[in-house]
C-alpha cells in the first residue's frame, strides 16, 4: 500500500504540472464561460444603436395583387410572425430584391393569388421555416373564403378554422427525447476522455521504459501497485478536469439560467435526475479503469516511443465499435436491440451500452447490477493480468513483442515465482 501510495502521488503531480493538461483544462473553462455567457454577450452587441427598452424587429416585406384581400392576409401574417414588422408594399420585384440584399429588409413574400406565392430570403437558412408557416396561414385563408362563399358567416369559419386540438402524452418508462443529450454528453465524453489519458498513459510507460528507468522501479516496486497507481492517477487527474469543466458550466449555466429558458435542449442539460447522474458516474469511472488498464499495458510492450500508435491500434479500435453500435442505436431510436443488449455484459462495452439503455428505456434492476458486476470483476482481472504483462513487457527491448511471446513471458514468470514459492515453504 506504501508503494501504491507514493506512485500514485507521483504520477498526479506529473498530470497536474503538464502544461499541456493545465492548459486544456484552462482553455475548456473560458470556452465554458464564453457558452454560457454568450445570450449576454450577443445581447450588447444587437442593444448598440437601438433606444433604451426598445427592441428593433426584422423587416419582412409583403406584396398582393388586387385578387387577394391585402387587409386580411396582413392581419394574418401579422400573428403567424410576431417577430417581424409586417410592412405591406407595393415595389417591384426588383425593388424588393434589392432591399434584401442591401439588408433593409430580412425577408419578402410576394402573393400572385391566395394559393400562389414567392418567398425571397438572401440567404436561406437550413432552419428557415417561414416558408412552411406561410402555406399554413395562406391554406387557412382560403378555407375561410370557401367556407364564406358557401354560405358562413365569417365569426363561423374563423370559429371552425381556430378549433384547439388538445392532448397530451403520458410516458410511463424514460421520455428518451429528455435523456437523450445525457447521454450523447456522457458518450462523447467518455470517447475523449479514454482516447487522451489512455494514449497519455501508454506514453508515459513507453517513456520510462525507453529511458531504462523502469528498470529499477519494477524492482523496487510490484508490478500491481505500479500498474494501478498509474491508471488510478489517470482517473483521478481525469475526473478532476471533468469535475473543473461541468463545474464551471453548472456555475455558469446558473449565472446566466434566466437567457437560456427559451432554449429548452440547455435547460435538460442541466436538469439531470441524480439518479442517472450517479449511473453515469459508475459507468464512467468502471469503462475507464478496464480501457486504461489495456492501455498502460500495451504501452509497456512498445520498444520505441514512435511505436505507440501502432501498438495501441487494437484497443482503440475495440472502443471505436463499442462506440459506433451505441451512436447508431441512439440515431435509430431502438437502444433495447439485440446488439445493444449483448454488449451490456460484455465488459469492454458495457459501460457504454448499458448506461445508454438505463437512459433511454426501461432496463430491470438485476440487468443493471449483473452488468455491474460483470464489469468490476472484469476491471479487476484486467487490472491483474495488465500488471503481470506490464511486468514482463517493460523489461523486454529490441523488436516489438507480440501477443504469443508476451504471453510466454507471463506464463514463464508465473512458473518461476510458483517454484521460488514451493522452494521456500519447503525450506
Amino acid at each position: 500500500m506504501k508503494q501504491f501510495g507514493k506512485i500514485l502521488k507521483f504520477e498526479l503531480k506529473y498530470y497536474f504540472k503538464n502544461k499541456v493538461f493545465v492548459g486544456v483544462t484552462v482553455f475548456l473553462v473560458i470556452l465554458i464561460a464564453v457558452l454560457m455567457f454568450l445570450p449576454q454577450i450577443l445581447g450588447i452587441f444587437q442593444g448598440k444603436g437601438e433606444p433604451d427598452g426598445v427592441s428593433e424587429l426584422s423587416v419582412m416585406l409583403l406584396k398582393t395583387d388586387g385578387s387577394v384581400q391585402a387587409e386580411t392576409v396582413e392581419e394574418a401574417f401579422r400573428a403567424a410572425f410576431p417577430d417581424y414588422d409586417i410592412q405591406s408594399t407595393q415595389e417591384s420585384r426588383e425593388e424588393i430584391e434589392e432591399r434584401i440584399v442591401s439588408g433593409n429588409a430580412d425577408c419578402a413574400f410576394v402573393l400572385e393569388g391566395m394559393t400562389s406565392y414567392t418567398y425571397y430570403v438572401d440567404n436561406l437558412s437550413m432552419y428557415d421555416m417561414k416558408a412552411e408557416t406561410a402555406d399554413s396561414v395562406l391554406e387557412n385563408l382560403y378555407r375561410m373564403n370557401i367556407m364564406m362563399e358557401n354560405g358562413m358567416t365569417a365569426e363561423e369559419a374563423g370559429k371552425l378554422m381556430s378549433v384547439q386540438i388538445e392532448g397530451s402524452a403520458v410516458s410511463l418508462g424514460k421520455d428518451q427525447m429528455q435523456n437523450y443529450w445525457y447521454t450523447y454528453i456522457m458518450i462523447f465524453a467518455l470517447y475523449m476522455v479514454l482516447l487522451l489519458y489512455g494514449q497519455m498513459i501508454a506514453t508515459n510507460v513507453a517513456t520510462e521504459k525507453s529511458s531504462r528507468a523502469m528498470e529499477l522501479l519494477i524492482t523496487s516496486a510490484k508490478p500491481v501497485a505500479m500498474m494501478f497507481g498509474k491508471v488510478i492517477a489517470s482517473c483521478l487527474a481525469g475526473l478532476v478536469q471533468l469535475v473543473a469543466v461541468f463545474g464551471s458550466a453548472i456555475l455558469f449555466y446558473s449565472m446566466n439560467k434566466e437567457e437560456w429558458n427559451d432554449n429548452p435542449i440547455v435547460a435538460s442539460i442541466f436538469d439531470m435526475p441524480p439518479e442517472l447522474f450517479g449511473y453515469m458516474l459508475v459507468f464512467f469511472i468502471l469503462g475507464f479503469f478496464i480501457y486504461a488498464f489495456l492501455y498502460g499495458a500495451i504501452g509497456s510492450t512498445a520498444s520505441k516511443l514512435e511505436d505507440i500508435n501502432t501498438s495501441v491500434m487494437p484497443v482503440t479500435m475495440l472502443f471505436i465499435i463499442a462506440f459506433m453500435v451505441v451512436m447508431f442505436s441512439l440515431a435509430s431510436g431502438d437502444v433495447d436491440n439485440t446488439l445493444m443488449k449483448v454488449c451490456s455484459y460484455i465488459p469492454f462495452t458495457s459501460s457504454m451500452a448499458m448506461f445508454t439503455r438505463i437512459a433511454m428505456s426501461t432496463v430491470p434492476w438485476y440487468e443493471i447490477l449483473i452488468s455491474i458486476a460483470i464489469l468490476i470483476g472484469s476491471v479487476a482481472g484486467v487490472g491483474v493480468v495488465s500488471a503481470k504483462i506490464y511486468r514482463v513487457g517493460v523489461l523486454l527491448y529490441g523488436t516489438t513483442p507480440n501477443i504469443g511471446s508476451i504471453l510466454k513471458a507471463v506464463r514463464d514468470y508465473l512458473k518461476e515465482k510458483e517454484k521460488r514459492l514451493g522452494n521456500s515453504v519447503h525450506i
